[in-house]
């Protein structure tokens, strides 16, 4: 995710977004049965950790957990649960291989620009151990789009994902189906998937 407009949006607007999912974050379900997909004392990464509450649960579950995110001010925050080691960075800095027991791309990826998606996906397939578990959510829809508070938006339909999960050799095991009001205020269908390498 490179797009400045977002990235300062997300860097004005860090601890209101961290107020807004910490909640959420806590009663994750599907959080939790990534969680137990995972080997114990396993490996994780975080990309686009934002805040880091769910960084801070992997490593009270006992994970070792690093957390990524491309807004400093995010990083910071991350940085301030216990057990999470947090750096700067992009899926352009996901160049690791058979490194990972478990990737959470939790509602990150769908800032990235959709001609970008296919080389992430491929590496973090790369970057996942033989039988790691991928969780990638998103918002439901079709192109991209800036939303009201200037965030740019890459949407998704399922059939779309399933295919690019397919085409990086990754296994669709799990879906979760909802929707939630965002930092935005507005309502918006979404889609959480659990796959492995």
């Amino acid at each position: 995710m490179t797009d400045t407009e977002t990235l300062n949006v997300y860097a004005q607007k860090a601890q209101d977004y961290a107020d807004l999912t910490v909640e959420g974050t806590r009663k994750d379900k599907q959080l939790l049965g990534f969680l137990a997909a995972l080997p114990p004392g396993g490996t994780v990464l975080d990309i686009g950790c934002g805040p880091g509450h769910a960084s801070g649960q992997i490593a009270q579950a006992g994970f070792r957990v690093i957390a990524m995110d491309p807004v400093r001010e995010m990083v910071d925050l991350a940085e301030q649960q216990n057990g999470v080691s947090a750096t700067q960075g992009t899926f352009d800095d996901v160049t690791s291989t058979d490194c990972y027991d478990g990737i959470w791309a939790n509602f990150s990826m769908l800032h990235v620009p959709r001609a970008d998606v296919p080389r992430h996906l491929r590496a973090i397939a790369t970057a996942l151990k033989p039988g790691g578990v991928f969780h990638i959510g998103v918002k439901l829809g079709s192109g991209e789009k800036r939303d009201p508070i200037g965030r740019l938006y890459t949407y998704f339909t399922e059939p779309e994902l399933e295919t690019l999960l397919g085409d990086v050799n990754l296994t669709i095991t799990d879906r979760s189906y909802g929707s939630d009001k965002g930092l935005d205020g507005v309502m918006a269908d979404w889609i959480c998937l659990r796959a492995y390498g």
